[in-house]
């Protein structure tokens, strides 16, 4: 059986706060707001993988009202989905990034190999680009938020 998920995420970009995209820390003097960690792209495909199989969202085993979740890791946010979707292996994923600045092309690799490693998965099965909104849409394109897309492909074991 295959399934296949979407996921989508969108968090204010603040000071005072590291901007954490697909476990690895990038270099800004802005960083995302946000319950947890707010790694803006581990949820987006926390929410693909629980979305492939119909399991819900995000906060439904993680609600921003818990304090038990207050600035935990998105990466072991990432660990504990892994485990809800036992029984299935990730065929690939593909993932987007939205956000003005900074510019992400020198980290691309280091955020494959990141979601590959959390994921436990090769690196050639993790796609990740990054995309400016050209000055546009609100927020993200004033660079005061980022957004970030993921799709992933699973085949039963």
């Amino acid at each position: 059986m295959i399934r296949i998920g979407s996921g989508w995420d969108i968090h204010p970009m603040i000071e005072n706060r590291r901007l954490l995209l697909g476990g690895v820390e990038i270099p800004h003097h802005l960083g995302e707001a946000g319950h947890s960690d707010a790694d803006v792209l581990l949820h987006a495909l926390i929410d693909a993988l629980l979305g492939s199989l119909a399991l819900g969202d995000i906060g439904t085993y993680f609600p921003s009202e818990d304090d038990k979740w207050l600035d935990i890791s998105s990466k072991y946010l990432l660990k504990e989905t892994l485990k809800l979707i036992a029984g299935y292996k990730i065929g690939n994923i593909d993932c987007t990034v939205i956000l003005q600045e900074p510019k992400l092309k020198a980290h691309i690799s280091k955020i494959r190999a990141s979601i590959a490693s959390l994921c436990n998965i090769s690196v050639e099965k993790v796609s990740v680009k990054a995309k400016t909104a050209d000055n546009l849409l609100g927020q993200v394109g004033e660079g005061r938020a980022v957004i970030a897309q993921a799709s992933v492909l699973l085949f039963a074991d």
